[in-house]
């Protein structure tokens, strides 16, 4: 694999997220704060294009504790902009009304697909209020498998990690001077206690990256790979729309 100069890609993505917001009319940017790695470079980059007008918003929704700890610590160690608001008492009163008196079992998708998309909406109501356009946290390795939430963390305006595998996006971090304990979490996307992205993918980030890098895995892997990827391809596409031409 070719190894990117990070120096050149902090640029060229603080460009980009500028241009992007500019060519919306937009005033600055609002992206969730999760504790992790990809929402740590984002948050950076966010700053560097944007400054003052960059809005980091921690959604804790019955998460890890450190979890939120260390969104703090990432907008304390860059003076980043941020808000703590917590979506517990609102997921409550969702599954009041929803789930009919059912138990929260850890592993419910159904339930835990509700936390990203709460914390979208949260995300849009500041984007609205202030003007932002809502940027995405996902890496090229989870768009390719399609894993994120349907209308919850792939709900977003643009994706500046979108072409960046995970190995990438931790070289960049370290780049970028995020703190070493962001670094060194198990990457989870928090849907409930104990949840770790590879455990839930079925497959690691070194060898997902370097299939998506160079079309090399073993049979088994790759057949892991592209069976997620197809059965996740409705995600990344359009709305399906009925054609005209069948109505007439």
């Amino acid at each position: 694999m070719e190894k990117l100069d990070y120096s050149r890609v902090e640029k060229v993505i603080v460009k980009w997220l500028q241009e992007k917001v500019a060519a919306a009319g937009a005033r600055g940017a609002v992206f969730g704060l999760s504790g992790g790695i990809d929402s740590a470079v984002v948050a950076v980059l966010c700053q560097k294009a944007f400054g003052d007008n960059a809005l980091g918003v921690i959604m804790p929704c019955y998460s890890n504790k450190e979890d939120v700890e260390d969104g703090v610590l990432l907008a304390e160690a860059f003076g980043l902009n941020y808000l703590n608001r917590d979506l517990g008492p609102v997921l409550d009163q969702y599954l009041e009304i929803l789930a009919e008196g059912g138990q929260r079992e850890p592993g419910d998708l159904a339930l835990a697909n509700m936390k990203p998309r709460l914390r979208m909406i949260a995300l849009y109501y500041y984007a609205a209020k202030y003007n932002y356009l809502v940027v995405g946290t996902d890496n090229w390795s989870e768009l390719k498998v399609g894993y994120f939430t349907k209308y919850g963390d792939g709900g977003v305006d643009i994706n500046p990690l979108g072409r960046l595998v995970k190995a990438e996006v931790y070289e960049l971090a370290r780049h970028l001077g995020i703190p070493e304990k962001i670094i060194t979490k198990t990457p989870s996307a928090g849907l409930w206690q104990g949840q770790s992205d590879e455990e839930e993918m079925g497959i690691s980030y070194p060898v997902l990256d370097h299939y998506i890098l160079t079309g090399e895995a073993s049979p088994e892997d790759k057949e892991r790979i592209e069976g997620l990827a197809r059965k996740n391809a409705h995600k990344l596409q359009p709305v399906p729309v009925l054609a005209r031409e069948e109505l007439e």
